[in-house]
């Protein structure tokens, strides 16, 4: 791990008690920053502790209430070897307020966060069935919840009187072009043929089963219940018809949820969201599966944010073969963020915030520190990036 020769003030607490014990002396007796009376050394101006560039021709206070440090014609800041704003510190000072040096380094800056998450459904793997037609349900082969059931699976039997006039109507059409169907008369045969067409198209909207459909054609005798059946393999949620009833396209018939992978929800806030990306892992822990770790990953980061909490909602996925897992189940998530690698960081520590910008004290000698502005990035384990500014 390489690491900058350069040293910045890493205790900005003390440094800014320098700042203060610099400039305040009794009354009566000249201010000086390296403790030297103002008979041996001449001030030419006092600058703004927080703003170099902000000076004074006489004593003043800035608007928090922090005296104008001087600068002297003797090294005191002043000469052109030296940058603006560049503060002295007596040795003695330096200790006894226990400013601490650090370099500057680059290294991997990796962060695990931690969030409560709310397991969901897969609402890719969620259908609700709606009849496609008015009818009234004659048999209910599925009439439990909670039950299992495979992909082609027949739920129930409905009887619907538009669905026996679409069948007349296609074995018409069928017995139409089966007659026609060598004759030379070009424009009928291709009339006939439409027709048929259009009215077997017709029982597939009606969702129709295709071996119901094949039946029809063999067996020439039209069928009095239509099947519907599961579009995928899952579990039934919900039941909304029983037998007898006359339902229409407005009623949900099932609701059915394949479980085998499920959503969990969780809420990341704003300043954590430069460390989230789609794919990077998760680990869920739950108090149904004690000692147990599901590992998942994000697959979404919702692109508005919640105006309540200010937090943003991201979307992770879990495999449950086992079906532990429970949509409505409260679990503990730690999610692991790809590392910022060759990162330079400095301790967090170091910084010092005025609430507008952020600045560093880079040492230049003993009890000489210069203020550096700085561009922050991502913080993790006690180390802030720096994007400019060393």
């Amino acid at each position: 791990m390489s690491k900058f020769f350069i040293a910045v003030a890493a205790l900005a607490a003390g440094l800014g008690g320098g700042y203060w014990y610099a400039t305040q002396q009794p009354a009566g007796e000249p201010v000086s920053m390296v403790g030297e009376r103002a008979s041996e050394r001449k001030v030419l101006f006092w600058r703004n502790p927080m703003n170099p560039s902000i000076t004074s021709p006489t004593p003043a206070k800035d608007n928090m209430g922090m005296d104008y440090i001087p600068v002297y014609a003797e090294g005191g800041g002043s000469g052109d070897d030296e940058p603006a704003g560049t503060v002295k510190i007596d040795p003695v000072t330096v200790q006894n307020i226990g400013v601490r040096t650090a370099r500057v380094e680059r290294r991997s800056l990796a962060r695990e966060l931690n969030a409560l998450g709310q397991v969901d459904f897969n609402e890719e793997r969620l259908a609700r069935l709606h009849p496609k037609t008015s009818g009234w349900i004659e048999q209910l082969r599925v009439d439990e919840t909670g039950v299992r059931v495979s992909k082609g699976t027949i739920l129930l039997a409905l009887y619907s009187p538009d669905l026996v006039a679409a069948q007349r109507e296609y074995l018409v059409a069928l017995e139409n072009w089966e007659s026609v169907r060598n004759s030379s008369v070009g424009r009928m045969k291709r009339s006939t043929e439409n027709l048929m067409r259009s009215s077997r198209e017709r029982l597939e909207l009606f969702d129709v089963p295709a071996h119901q459909i094949k039946e029809l054609e063999k067996s020439r005798k039209i069928k009095k219940y239509l099947h519907i059946h599961s579009p995928f393999a899952g579990r039934i949620m919900h039941i909304g018809a029983r037998e007898g009833q006359y339902i229409t396209p407005k009623d949900e018939l099932y609701l059915i949820a394949d479980l085998n992978r499920i959503w969990v929800n969780v809420d990341i806030y704003e300043d954590d969201l430069p460390w989230m990306k789609i794919g990077d892992k998760a680990e869920m822990r739950v108090r149904a599966a004690p000692g147990r770790v599901f590992a998942g990953k994000v697959t979404f980061i919702h692109p508005t944010m919640q105006k309540r909490s200010r937090t943003v909602r991201v979307r992770l996925e879990f495999d449950n073969p086992d079906l532990i897992l429970k949509p409505g189940m409260f679990a503990n998530i730690v999610l692991h963020t790809d590392a910022q690698p060759n990162a330079v960081v400095v301790p967090s520590e170091a910084i010092v915030r005025s609430g507008s910008r952020e600045q560093l004290f880079v040492v230049r000698a003993p009890g000489k520190f210069e203020p550096r502005l700085v561009t922050l990035g991502v913080s993790a384990g006690g180390f802030t990036q720096i994007l400019d500014g060393v």
